[in-house]
C-alpha cells in the first residue's frame, strides 16, 4: 500500500474550546513564570552566599537547573499552540521535543533518588556526612545523573526516530509524548513498547526504590530524636519531601510503567499535566524556598540591597 510521509503533527492539546484555550494561556503562563522565578532565585540564591554553599543546596541548585531546563522543552510551544488557532509542529521538531522531554524527565528522577541519599547521609551518619559527600563526589555525582539520563534513553528514541509515520497525525496530547506517537506510526512498535517498559522500571522504580528506603532510614532516626521540637521539625521537612515524591512517582508509574506504551487517551495526559507541570511549580518552594537557611539569605539579601539603593539615594 502507498503511504504519504507525514512531515507535522497537529497537537490537540488540553483542551478544543477557545475560550477555554484563553483561560488556560493565561493561568500556564503564570505557572510557567512561578516556576522560573522559583527555581532561578534558588540557583541565584545558593549560588552568591556563602553558608549556602554545602551539598545539599548544590544538589538543590541543580535539580532546579534541571526542572527549569525540562519545563522550558514543552512549556513555551504549549504557550503558543494555546494562542494559535493552527497548532502543527514539525516531525523533527516533535522527535527534538521527545528527546529532550525524557532525557531531562530522567534525569530528575535521578536527581530526586540522590536528594534523599544525601539526606539520609546528612541525617543518619552525620559525623562522615562532610567525607563522603566532599565536593568532589558531588561533581561526580550530578555528572551521573545527567549522562546516565541521557545514555539510558538513546537505544529507544533512536527507534523512534526511525520509525516511518505515515498518518494520522493528530497528536491527542499538550506536547510529543511517546504513547501517542508510536500510535500514528504505521510500523510494527511492539519491540520499542518493550524497552521502554523496562527503561521506564528501571529509571522509575529503581530510583523510587532509593527514594524510599532512604526516607524509610530517615523517618526511623528522626523517631529516635529526643526533642520533641527537633523532632517535629525533622518531621514537617521530610512530609514535604514526601508529598512531592508521591504525587511525581504516581503519575508516572500510572504513565509510563505498562507493558503498552501506546495512549492517546485524555486520562494520559492529565497525568502528564499532574506531574510535568503541578509538581514542578512545587518542588523549588517545597524543597528550598521554605527552608529557613534559604528565607535568611534571601532576606539578608533583601535587605542589603535596600541598604545600598538608600545609599545611593542619599548621597544623590
Amino acid at each position: 500500500m502507498n503511504h504519504t510521509t507525514v512531515v507535522e503533527f497537529i497537537l490537540l492539546g488540553l483542551t478544543s474550546d477557545r475560550h477555554l484555550e484563553i483561560l488556560l494561556f493565561v493561568v500556564l503562563l503564570i505557572v510557567f513564570l512561578l516556576i522560573l522565578l522559583g527555581n532561578l532565585t534558588v540557583i541565584t540564591i545558593t549560588l552568591v552566599d556563602r553558608q549556602l554553599q554545602t551539598p545539599m543546596y548544590f544538589f538543590l541548585r541543580n535539580f532546579s537547573l534541571l526542572e527549569v531546563c525540562f519545563t522550558s522543552t514543552f512549556m513555551p510551544r504549549t504557550l503558543y499552540s494555546l494562542l494559535m488557532s493552527r497548532k502543527a509542529i514539525s516531525l523533527h521538531g516533535c522527535l527534538m521535543q521527545l528527546l529532550l522531554f525524557f532525557f531531562l524527565g530522567s534525569s530528575i528522577y535521578f536527581h530526586l533518588a540522590l536528594m534523599s541519599l544525601d539526606r539520609y547521609v546528612a541525617i543518619c551518619h552525620p559525623l562522615h556526612y562532610a567525607t563522603i559527600m566532599n565536593s568532589r563526589r558531588c561533581v561526580q555525582l550530578v555528572l551521573c545523573c545527567w549522562v546516565v539520563g541521557f545514555f539510558i534513553l538513546i537505544p529507544p528514541t533512536v527507534m523512534v526516530v526511525l520509525l516511518p509515520f505515515c498518518g494520522p497525525n493528530l497528536i491527542n496530547h499538550f506536547y510529543c509524548d511517546m504513547a501517542p506517537l508510536l500510535q500514528l506510526s504505521c510500523a510494527d512498535t511492539h519491540r520499542i513498547e518493550l524497552l521502554m517498559f523496562f527503561v521506564a522500571i528501571i529509571i522509575v522504580l529503581g530510583t523510587l526504590s532509593v527514594s524510599v528506603v532512604s526516607y524509610g532510614r530517615i523517618i526511623a532516626t528522626i523517631v529516635r530524636i529526643p526533642s520533641s521540637s527537633s523532632r517535629k521539625k525533622a518531621f514537617s521537612t521530610c512530609s514535604a519531601h514526601l508529598i512531592v515524591v508521591v504525587i511525581f512517582y504516581s503519575g508516572s508509574i500510572i504513565r509510563y510503567v505498562r507493558p503498552s506504551q501506546r495512549g492517546g487517551r485524555d486520562f494520559d495526559k492529565y497525568i502528564s499535566f499532574l506531574y510535568s507541570v503541578v509538581t514542578q511549580l512545587f518542588n523549588p518552594y517545597i524543597y528550598a524556598l521554605r527552608n529557613k537557611q534559604v528565607r535568611e539569605a534571601l532576606r539578608g539579601s533583601y535587605c542589603k540591597n535596600q541598604g545600598v539603593n538608600t545609599l545611593d539615594i542619599d548621597h544623590h
